[in-house]
C-alpha cells in the first residue's frame, strides 16, 4: 500500500442534513450579529478547533479534533444572518481504525478542494508520520499528485489562481511545489518546483505566490513569479537558536512566534508581542507596534488598508492589553442595545483565536464556536475607543482624525525602528464611499446622453468657489481675507467656503458633507475641506485638478460625460490619487498653504508632490524650502529626483547634504535602511560626470560593509573569493519535474509490480555499465542545469547511481579543494544594476534604457572590491554564457570564410564555395547589425572606443569580399588577405575578457592613450623629413613622362635611368669603352621619391634601418643629402626612438582596474544589445542587493594596503571596528593616520 493510501477519508452518513441549524449569538459590538455554529448538529456536538477560508473568501471549512470531522460552509455574499452550511457536500470524517489521526493543517479552495496534512500514529505507537491528503468535496474522491514521492509536507495553500502550493522535504532539500488543480485522470499536475536554501526557515506562503522566510534574525519575502527578494525586517534582539538540529522544533518555534500577512501596499509581521509594518513602496519598515500598547494600536487598526492585515496577527494569543480595552468598551455598548442576549456569558467577549480574514469579514474560533466579525464595525469601535480616550484627546485627536484621509504620521522612537512623521498613504473608507457616490450621482447612465445639471451660484466671485451647505455652524471667508471666521448658531444656517483658483471660472457640479468633511466636485477638480472644532477653522485637506474644457466650448455635455467617466475610474480605487502637477500649478493659494510652516500636517501629506512640482518648475527657492522640512518618506520617494535636480542645477551644498543624509540614515539602522543608499547609486552617472569626487568617496566609505552589526565568517571553497550572490538564493528545479515523475513511477512499480521493476532495474544498470563514460558526462550536465537532483529514493538504478556519483564528487572536492575562512560583505551599490520597470518592448530593442551600471564606467568604482564583486556577479550569472554564444557565432563566421579563402579551388566545388560565402555574408551581417545598433545608440561613445572601429572593419571586409566574389566570380586575393587578417585578429580580441589576457590588451590601449601626443610629434617630424627628402631627390622630369620601358638620356641626376647601375665594356688590354654597354632597367623602387606618398614610405623604411632607398646617391656628390641623413639618424633614430621606448616602459604597468573597466564595458554591451528587454528586468540577474564572500586572509591584506595608502575610511566606525576586531587588526584612528602621512610626505 502506498503512503498516500495509509490514511483515507470517509463520508459520515450518520449526519442528518435536515437537522443542521445555526444559532444566532451576538458576541460584541465589533461582531455584528456574530454567528456561532450549532456544533451539536455540524460536528456531533463537539467543539471546533480549526477553521480555514478559501483564497478569495468564498468558502469556509471547520474541523473538530474530538469528532475528527471537517464541515464546509458557504460564506460568499453572506452579509446578514447565519452562516450557511454547504448541503451540496458531505462532511468529511477522518478514519481512525488501527491508527490515530490528528489534523495538523488544512486549506480549502473556492471550488471546494480540500487539502489536509495529518499526523498519524500507528497501532502501539510504533510509527509516526505526517501524511498529505487531497479530497474533492464535490465528488467525494481523493486526488493524487503526479510528483508525489511520499515525503513529508509541512505547509500548503491555494493561490489566487486556484493552484496548490506545497512545501515539504525531499532528501534533505526544502522544496516548494506548484500544482495545477485541473484534474486529469484524478491527478493534479506539477507545474513548478523550487528549492529553498538550508539556512532559511519557511514562515508562510501567501495566496499571491510570495514566500516569507526567516534566517539570521531577518525576515525575507521572495516573489516566486518575479523572483524578487525583499528583506522585510531585521531584529538583532530576537532570540532564536538558528543552529538547532531539530527541524521540527525550529518549525514549531517559528510558527508560534512569527506570523506574516500582506497586501499590495504593506507587509505586517508579528514577532512575539511586536508588530512591524513594512511599506512595499518605500522598501523600509515604517512602524513598530507593541500589541499591548493601546495608543500605538488604535491608529493603524482603524483603517481598512491595515485592519485586515493586523487583525489576523492576534490569532492564537490568549489576550492583550489593547484587545481587553477594545472589547470592554464595546461590550457595554453592545449589550445595552442587544438585550435579548443578556444571557451571554462573559467569556464570549474574549478575543477569538485562529482568526482568518476575508475582504469584509473575519472568522475566528471563540470557545469552540465559529464567529463572524464585521471588520467595518470593528473599525468603528476602534474609532469610538480613540474618540473616548482621554490620553488621545489630550493629544489633539481631532486633528489626528481629520488628517487621516489617506495618511497618518507614525511617531515611534528610534529604538523600535520607526520613523517620526513618516506618512503611510491610507484612506478613510467613508470618504471614498462618499466620493464614489458623488460621481455616481453626477454621471448619467451610459445608455443616455443627458445634460448635466449644475448647482452653480454665480455671484461676484469670478475666480473663487462658493459652496452652500447646511450645518449648525456658519463660516465665511472674505474675498480678500486669508482667514476663516466661524460662528456657532442654534439653527441651520448656510456655510460659505471660497478657494481661489487662478485663470479659471469655477463651475460647481456637486457637493457632499460627511463627518465635518466637505467634499466638493467642480469642473476644475475635487476639493476636500475639513472643519476643526477645536480651533474653529476650515482647512483645505485635498485638491486634485481635473482637466475640463469651458462649458461654452461645447453645445452638449457628452464631452463632460466622457471626462467624468475617466475621473470616476481614477477615484474608484481604494485610495485617493495623489495630487497631480496642475493641482499646484493652478492653485497658488494651496501651494502657500501646504508649504506654510504653521501647518506641518498638510505639508507632510503633500510634501513629495509639492517637491516634484517645484523640481519640474525649476523653482530653486521652493525646492530649498521643501527640502528643509521634508522627512524620510519624502527623501525615499523622491530623493533620486531631488539629487538629480541638485546635480543638474549645480547645487553642491544640497548635493552634500543629501549625500550625508543618506549615509546617516543607513548608519542609524544598517539592517533596515540600506535602501537609502540607492538614492546615491541611482545618481552615480551624473555624480561621476559632474562631481566625480563623490564616486570615489562613496566607493571608499562603503567598502567592506554589511547590512548587519555583525560579520558572518564561514569555511568555504578556496575559489569563492569575491564570489557574489543574492543572500536568498532559491533554485528553480522546474526542469526536473520529469525526474520526479520518473521516480514516482518507479516507486509505484516497486510497490505494485515487483517483477517488472526488477527487469527494468536490470536493463538500466546494464545501460549505465556499457555507456558509463557517456552517462558520466550526461549526468554531470543534467545535474549542473537542474534537470535531475539527488532524491535518495533508491527505487531505481539511475537514482542510485546519481546518488553515488554525487557522494563521490563531494568527497573528491572535499579532498582536492582546500577550504578557506570567508567573511560576507554587502555590495553598497543598491539598485545600481536595475533597469527601469516601465518600458516599451519594441522601442527597447531599438533604443534600450540604460541602468546606472551601463552609464557609469569609472575607475573609482572598480578599484574597490565592491566593483570587482559586481563584475563577478554579472559575469557568472549571464555574462560568460552570452559571451560564449557570441564567440561561437564568430568562430563559425571565421571558419566559413577562412575555409573558402584558404582551401585550393580544386578541393572545393563551386556550390559549396557559394554556400560558404552566403553563410559568411549572413553571419557577418548579424554581427554587423549589433555594431550598427551600438553606433545608433551612442555614436560619440562608439567612435571613442578603438575596439569598435576594428570590429566594424573586421565584419565589413568579409561581407564585401564575399558579395564581390559572388557577383564578379573574381577571387580577389588582396581583399581576401585583408579580410582574413582582420578576422584572425578579431578572434584574438575575444581573449580580452579573461584576466590573464585582458590585462595585456588594456596595456596596449592605455599605453597608446598615454603616448598619443608623443606619437603625433614624432609623426610630424617624420613627415617633415620626408618632405625634405622629396624636394631634394624627386626627378625634374614629371612623373607622367618617366617611362621604365623606354630609355631616356636626359640631364637629370634624379631620373631613375640615371640612378640604375650601368655596365661598360672592358677590353683585354685594360682599356674601356666610354659608352655604356649594358644599363639595368629601373623600376619603381629605383627612386622612391618620385611622389610624396612613396617618399613617406621610404623615410619609414629608413627609420626601421632599411637605407636602400638612399643607396642610389653618392654622399660625396650630394652634401645636402648627407646632412639630412645625419640629422634624421641623430634626431629620430637615436634620440626620439630611444625616448619613445623609454616612455613605453614608463607607461606599461599591469593595471587590473583597467581590465575590470574593459570587462564592465563588455558586460554592458551584452546587457543593452544582446539581452531582450524583459531579460533585463529579471530579478535573478539584476537584483537590488548583492552580497559577496571574501577570504579572511586577503581581507586582512587589503585593509592593511588601504591603510597604508590612506584609503581606509571610518565613516561607519562601529561597523568597521567590528570588522577589525574580527580580523585581529589593530584599530586605526583616521585623523592620526592622516597626520602621520602628512609628516612622512613632508620629510620626503
Amino acid at each position: 500500500m502506498s503512503q498516500m493510501d495509509e490514511i483515507s477519508v470517509e463520508i459520515d452518513d450518520n449526519i442528518d442534513k435536515d437537522k443542521i441549524d445555526i444559532d444566532k449569538v451576538n458576541i460584541a459590538n465589533n461582531i455584528d450579529k456574530d454567528k456561532l455554529i450549532d456544533d451539536d448538529k455540524s460536528h456531533n456536538g463537539k467543539t471546533i478547533t480549526m477553521i480555514e477560508i478559501s483564497q478569495n473568501g468564498k468558502y469556509l471549512v471547520t474541523y473538530s479534533e474530538e469528532d475528527h470531522s471537517i464541515v464546509g460552509w458557504n460564506i460568499e455574499d453572506v452579509d446578514e444572518g447565519q452562516l450557511k452550511l454547504d448541503h451540496t457536500v458531505e462532511p468529511v470524517k477522518l478514519r481512525k481504525k488501527e491508527i490515530e489521526v490528528d489534523l495538523h493543517k488544512m486549506c480549502v479552495s473556492d471550488d471546494k478542494k480540500l487539502a489536509c496534512i495529518t499526523f498519524i500514529t500507528y497501532e502501539y505507537g510504533s510509527k509516526k508520520r505526517e501524511i498529505l491528503e487531497i479530497y474533492n468535496m464535490n465528488n467525494h474522491q481523493n486526488i493524487e499528485l503526479d510528483c508525489h514521492l511520499g515525503y513529508d509536507y509541512y505547509y500548503f495553500t491555494f493561490n489566487l489562481k486556484g493552484e496548490l502550493i506545497l512545501y515539504g522535504d525531499c532528501c534533505e532539500k526544502k522544496i516548494i511545489y506548484f500544482y495545477s488543480t485541473q484534474i486529469k485522470n484524478n491527478k493534479w499536475k506539477c507545474k513548478k518546483i523550487y528549492e529553498i536554501p538550508k539556512d532559511f526557515k519557511l514562515i508562510s506562503i501567501s495566496k499571491c505566490n510570495k514566500l516569507y522566510l526567516f534566517s539570521n534574525n531577518s525576515i525575507y519575502e521572495w516573489d516566486l513569479i518575479t523572483e524578487k527578494e525583499i528583506k522585510i525586517f531585521i531584529d538583532e534582539e530576537f532570540e532564536y537558536d538558528d543552529h538547532s538540529k531539530d527541524e521540527s522544533k525550529q518549525r514549531r518555534y517559528i510558527k508560534e512566534n512569527i506570523t506574516v500577512f500582506s497586501n499590495e501596499k504593506f507587509i505586517c509581521t508579528r514577532i512575539k508581542d511586536k508588530i512591524i509594518i513594512y511599506s512595499i513602496e518605500l522598501e523600509i519598515p515604517i512602524d513598530s507596534l507593541d500589541i499591548n500598547n493601546v495608543n500605538q494600536m488604535c491608529i493603524p487598526m482603524k483603517h481598512p488598508v491595515l485592519c485586515p492585515l493586523l487583525f489576523p496577527l492576534f490569532s492564537n494569543i490568549p489576550s492583550s492589553g489593547f484587545w481587553d480595552s477594545v472589547m470592554e468598551n464595546c461590550r457595554e455598548k453592545c449589550l445595552d442595545h442587544l438585550k435579548q442576549y443578556d444571557q451571554l456569558p462573559k467569556k464570549y467577549f474574549n478575543l477569538p483565536n485562529n482568526i482568518r480574514a476575508a475582504s469584509k469579514y473575519a472568522f475566528g474560533i471563540l470557545d469552540g464556536d465559529v464567529c463572524k466579525i464585521d471588520l467595518e464595525k470593528l473599525i468603528s469601535n476602534v474609532n469610538s475607543l480613540l474618540k473616548n480616550s482621554d490620553e488621545l484627546n489630550n493629544s489633539d485627536s481631532d486633528d489626528m482624525i481629520g488628517h487621516w484621509y489617506f495618511d497618518n504620521d507614525f511617531k515611534i522612537n528610534k529604538k523600535t525602528y520607526a520613523y517620526e512623521n513618516l506618512n503611510v498613504h491610507l484612506f478613510n473608507s467613508y470618504i471614498m464611499d462618499t466620493i464614489h457616490a458623488l460621481f455616481q450621482e453626477v454621471i448619467p447612465d451610459s445608455g443616455h446622453k443627458e445634460r448635466i445639471e449644475w448647482d452653480y451660484n454665480d455671484n461676484d466671485y469670478n475666480d473663487k468657489i462658493e459652496l452652500q451647505v447646511f450645518r449648525d455652524l456658519i463660516c465665511t471667508k472674505l474675498k480678500n481675507n486669508q482667514s476663516f471666521m466661524c460662528t456657532e448658531v442654534d439653527n441651520f444656517e448656510p456655510l460659505f467656503i471660497c478657494t481661489k483658483v487662478k485663470n479659471l471660472e469655477p463651475l460647481l457640479i456637486k457637493t457632499k458633507l460627511i463627518n465635518r468633511n466637505i467634499i466638493t466636485l467642480t469642473d476644475m477638480g475635487l476639493f476636500i475641506y475639513h472643519f476643526n472644532e477645536n480651533d474653529k477653522s476650515i482647512s483645505l485637506n485635498y485638491y486634485y485638478y481635473m482637466d475640463f474644457i469651458s462649458i461654452d466650448q461645447y453645445g452638449d455635455r457628452y464631452y463632460y460625460y466622457k471626462k467624468l467617466q475617466s475621473y470616476k475610474k481614477l477615484f474608484s480605487k481604494l485610495t485617493l490619487p495623489l495630487p497631480n502637477y496642475n493641482s499646484f500649478k493652478f492653485c497658488d493659494e494651496w501651494v502657500s498653504y501646504v508649504k506654510d510652516e504653521k501647518d506641518e500636517k498638510s505639508f507632510f501629506k503633500y510634501d513629495t508632490e509639492l517637491l516634484m512640482f517645484a523640481i519640474k518648475e525649476h523653482n530653486l527657492e521652493l525646492v530649498d524650502v521643501i527640502y528643509k522640512k521634508c522627512d524620510k518618506e519624502s527623501l525615499l520617494k523622491y530623493g533620486v529626483e531631488l539629487l538629480t535636480f541638485a546635480i543638474e542645477n549645480h547645487q553642491p551644498k544640497l548635493i552634500d547634504d543629501i549625500y550625508k543624509k543618506c549615509i546617516n540614515y543607513f548608519k542609524e539602522d544598517l539592517g533596515n535602511n540600506r535602501i537609502f543608499l540607492s538614492i546615491i547609486t541611482s545618481n552615480m552617472p551624473l555624480l561621476n560626470e559632474y562631481y566625480p569626487e563623490y564616486t570615489l568617496k562613496y566607493s571608499l566609505e562603503t567598502i567592506m560593509i554589511i547590512d548587519s552589526l555583525f560579520y558572518n565568517k564561514e569555511h568555504r571553497n578556496n575559489d569563492l573569493h569575491l564570489y557574489s550572490f543574492q543572500y536568498l538564493q532559491i533554485v528553480d528545479l522546474t526542469r526536473s519535474i520529469w525526474w520526479l515523475k520518473y521516480n514516482a513511477l518507479m516507486r509505484k512499480l516497486k510497490n505494485n509490480y515487483k517483477s517488472t521493476f526488477q527487469i527494468l532495474s536490470f536493463i538500466q544498470e546494464l545501460i549505465i555499465l556499457i555507456l558509463f563514460p557517456i552517462w558520466f558526462v550526461t549526468c554531470r550536465i543534467l545535474l549542473r542545469f537542474h534537470f535531475i537532483f539527488k532524491i535518495d529514493s533508491y527505487d531505481n538504478i539511475f537514482d542510485t547511481y546519481v546518488n553515488g556519483y554525487l557522494d563521490t564528487l563531494f568527497l573528491f572536492q572535499k579532498k582536492t579543494t582546500p577550504s578557506i575562512i570567508t567573511v560576507t560583505f554587502m555590495n553598497p551599490y543598491i539598485k545600481f544594476i536595475n533597469y527601469p520597470q516601465n518600458y516599451n518592448w519594441v522601442w527597447e530593442l531599438i533604443n534600450p534604457q540604460p541602468n546606472p551600471f551601463a552609464k557609469t564606467i569609472s575607475s573609482d568604482i572598480y578599484k574597490t572590491w565592491s566593483g570587482e564583486a559586481l563584475i563577478n556577479f554579472k559575469w557568472n550569472n549571464y555574462g560568460k554564457y552570452y559571451y560564449a554564444i557570441i564567440w561561437i557565432g564568430f568562430i563559425i563566421l571565421l571558419g566559413c570564410f577562412t575555409a573558402v579563402a584558404t582551401i585550393p579551388q580544386e578541393y572545393i566545388n563551386e556550390g559549396i564555395q557559394k554556400q560558404l560565402l552566403v553563410a559568411s555574408i549572413i553571419l557577418g551581417s548579424i554581427h554587423l547589425s549589433f555594431e550598427i545598433r551600438q553606433f545608433i545608440y551612442n555614436p560619440i561613445k562608439w567612435i571613442h572606443d578603438a575596439w569598435n572601429i576594428f570590429d566594424i572593419i573586421a565584419y565589413l571586409f568579409p561581407i564585401f569580399t564575399a558579395i564581390y566574389w559572388i557577383q564578379t566570380k573574381d577571387r580577389n586575393v588582396h581583399l581576401l588577405s585583408f579580410s582574413c587578417l582582420f578576422l584572425d585578429i578579431k578572434f584574438l580580441l575575444f581573449f580580452r575578457a579573461f584576466e590573464s589576457f585582458g590585462v595585456y590588451f588594456t596595456i596596449i590601449i592605455s599605453v597608446a592613450k598615454k603616448i598619443i601626443s608623443f606619437v603625433v610629434v614624432l609623426l610630424i617630424i617624420i613627415i617633415s623629413f620626408a618632405h625634405a627628402f622629396y624636394i631634394l631627390l624627386s626627378p625634374e622630369t614629371p612623373e607622367t613622362k618617366i617611362s621604365f620601358e623606354t630609355y631616356t638620356n636626359i640631364n637629370d641626376l634624379n631620373n631613375p635611368w640615371n640612378l640604375v647601375p650601368t655596365y661598360i665594356q672592358v677590353f683585354e688590354n685594360g682599356t674601356t669603352n666610354s659608352n655604356s654597354f649594358i644599363i639595368q632597367k629601373p623600376d619603381g623602387n629605383t627612386n622612391m621619391f618620385t611622389n610624396f606618398k612613396m617618399a613617406l614610405f621610404a623615410v619609414y623604411l629608413f627609420l626601421t634601418g632599411d637605407s636602400r632607398a638612399l643607396s642610389n646617391w653618392t654622399y660625396n656628390d650630394n652634401s645636402t643629402l648627407a646632412i639630412l641623413v645625419v640629422l634624421f639618424s641623430l634626431l629620430i633614430v637615436v634620440y626620439l626612438m630611444n625616448l619613445f621606448i623609454g616612455l613605453l616602459n614608463i607607461a606599461i604597468e599591469k593595471d587590473k582596474v583597467s581590465y575590470l573597466i574593459q570587462k564592465a564595458e563588455i558586460i554592458a554591451e551584452i546587457e543593452l544589445f544582446y539581452l531582450l528587454p524583459h531579460q533585463r528586468r529579471w530579478y535573478a540577474w539584476f537584483p537590488e542587493v548583492i552580497h559577496y564572500y571574501a577570504s579572511v586572509d586577503k581581507t586582512r591584506e587589503k585593509i592593511k594596503e588601504m591603510i597604508s595608502k590612506g584609503e581606509w575610511k571610518t565613516e561607519f566606525p562601529e561597523l568597521k571596528q567590528n570588522l577589525l576586531n574580527e580580523l585581529a587588526i589593530q584599530s586605526v584612528d583616521e585623523n592620526s593616520l592622516q597626520q602621520l602621512l602628512k609628516e612622512i610626505q613632508s620629510k620626503l
